[in-house]
């Protein structure tokens, strides 16, 4: 691939620079003076830098949801074997022993060795030499260098196990390949000469290297690589995607895999009902105001903001960059900042023990826990909730073979349909592409993504497969008293505002192997379902005695479990 790098026409490559330079202000008379300086007496240096290097509360909350799971002890810890080959870490001018990397650094807690650590898809972090160095001598922890500190406040509180905790230490457990807990790491550490019982009384000191913060976290680099990961970088195959601004164009910025919860709201607040509701027909002024004491934990008022965020377009606006002629105006460009729906996040995920965490989340489960939220937060006012406009009504119609029929109507948000692959409308060219996947697999070589066919499936036929019939074998009748085959048929009794389709794209192999299929859905410009609709006792049909959906769903009930 050719991209023409730095010329007309080709791939721009070019990124803005930034330059930091930090001021010391004395107050009231405003006088300013340089930082970094030799003039500056030692307590404002010291005070400065541990001003610079602490870490805001936002940032440690996203910390603490990012790593949610609290780390286990190793299994390696209690018995760890330490060699006793004289080696003492100094407190600083680390490298690895094996090339010239001066970060990323991390101390075998066996032998001491000071090795990088390993290689990030995006070509950062280190050259693997720690990683190596386990597989040929399989000393199992190290620690990195430079997170080796505790919270003062845990230090405080009474015994070392609770320092321990408090501890950001990052400890690596390479053959369980996880962060851990080592309850003896002050031990393992005076080993090689790393005073961490001292830890309290110097951490303010910056000539003593194990109070300072100077390297990342993994759980921190893992947050920070997320959240400011260019997504621009991604260009759709060649087009030219040309960012837009303005009311409606509002982005939400990434907080960690928060991409499932971006996805979510943007459809949400494109539909009508929620943006009535929370934008056109109430302002941020009378959220507010109905808001109770606290307001950061309203979903009314979370919910407003939001919507204001992306509906007014105030936040949808092109940044705004110098030219390199030093007398030129500025020009707009049209990448935006976009806003970071983090209080939104806290209140919407503060019930569920997933969605709290910064994990990455399935989207149709968000979702329909997003609209089980609005509901009940419109419980008070069922005419002003806009999630019913997303809800509609699903009938199951059983016949038994003694010609008597059941009915079952439940309510549901998402039509959730099966993919008939058998349905594809590709079959000969699947059937070509793996003639030519079998050779090239035979020749030892793999198959590029360019050359991959799906199956092209329309969702007509994943509308018409919902609605199909389906048998059911042992179902128990009431009307014959026996268990016989009963036909299932599916519909819709109501139709809503908005319809989502949820595609079952994971499927169970042999063995119980979930897959996921690979599979094209086309999907027509107008869909008509009039088809699913069910209309209920027909004339003429004759109702099964009562208990016969009893036994139907006791027999689905248990049918489920097995699965």
């Amino acid at each position: 691939m050719i991209l023409f790098a730095g010329i007309d026409g080709g791939f721009d490559n070019s990124e803005l620079e930034y330059e930091e330079t930090y001021t010391i202000v004395i107050l009231p008379d405003h006088v300013t003076l340089p930082f970094p300086s030799v003039e500056l007496p030692e307590k404002v240096r010291l005070a400065v830098d541990a001003i610079l290097m602490a870490e805001g509360a936002e940032r440690k909350e996203q910390v603490a949801a990012w790593i949610a799971d609290k780390k286990q002890t190793s299994a390696y810890a209690m018995n760890l074997q330490q060699i006793d080959n004289g080696v003492i870490v100094p407190p600083s001018g680390w490298k690895c022993i094996k090339c010239d990397k001066t970060d990323n650094l991390w101390l075998n807690l066996t032998d001491g060795m000071i090795l990088c650590g390993r290689k990030n898809w995006d070509g950062t972090g280190g050259n693997n030499h720690a990683i190596d160095h386990y597989n040929e001598t399989h000393y199992p922890l190290a620690v990195k260098l430079g997170t080796i500190t505790a919270d003062l406040e845990a230090a405080d509180s009474s015994g070392f196990s609770d320092l321990l905790e408090g501890s950001s230490s990052d400890v690596f457990s390479y053959p369980e390949d996880e962060s851990v807990l080592d309850p003896l790491l002050a031990q393992h550490l005076a080993h090689f000469g790393i005073d961490f019982s001292s830890l309290q009384n110097n951490i303010m000191r910056c000539n003593n290297w194990v109070g300072v913060l100077t390297e990342m976290t993994t759980a921190e680099r893992e947050l920070d690589q997320n959240t400011n990961f260019d997504w621009n970088r991604i260009q759709e195959s060649g087009q030219d995607v040309e960012p837009i601004c303005g009311p409606g164009y509002t982005g939400l910025v990434n907080l960690g895999n928060s991409c499932y919860l971006a996805a979510t709201m943007q459809v949400v607040f494109s539909t009508h009902s929620f943006y009535s509701r929370y934008h056109r027909n109430q302002s941020l002024k009378v959220a507010f105001e109905m808001a109770p004491a606290d307001p950061t934990v309203d979903l009314n008022m979370q919910l407003t903001k939001l919507a204001h965020g992306l509906l007014s377009g105030k936040y949808s606006i092109p940044d705004l960059e110098k030219d390199d002629n030093a007398n030129a105006t500025s020009t707009a460009r049209a990448k935006q900042q976009g806003i970071p729906p983090r209080m939104f996040k806290a209140v919407i995920a503060a019930s569920h023990p997933e969605f709290s965490t910064m994990r990455q989340q399935d989207a149709l489960e968000f979702f329909l826990h997003f609209l089980d939220q609005v509901e009940r937060a419109n419980a008070g006012k069922p005419e002003l909730d806009p999630a019913k406009s997303f809800k509609f009504g699903v009938e199951d119609r059983i016949l038994c073979s003694s010609g008597k029929v059941t009915y079952n109507s439940r309510l549901d948000y998402i039509l959730s349909l099966n993919i008939p692959l058998h349905e594809a409308t590709n079959k000969q060219e699947l059937e070509e592409f793996h003639k030519f996947k079998a050779e090239k697999l035979s020749e030892g070589k793999e198959v590029s993504s360019d050359e991959i066919v799906r199956p092209r499936v329309p969702l007509e036929a994943c509308l018409a497969n919902f609605s199909a019939p389906e048998e059911i074998h042992d179902f128990y009748s009431t009307a014959l008293k026996a268990k016989t085959t009963a036909i299932k048929t599916t519909g819709l009794t109501s139709f809503p505002d908005y319809l989502v389709l949820h595609m079952r794209k994971f499927v169970m192999e042999a063995g119980w192997v979930p897959k996921k299929l690979d599979v094209y859905i086309d999907v027509p410009d107008i869909i008509d379902i009039s088809h699913i609709r069910s209309n209920g006792l027909q004339p003429g049909e004759e109702l099964l005695p009562e208990g016969g959906m009893r036994s139907f769903w006791h027999f689905q009930v248990s049918f489920k479990f097995c699965h």
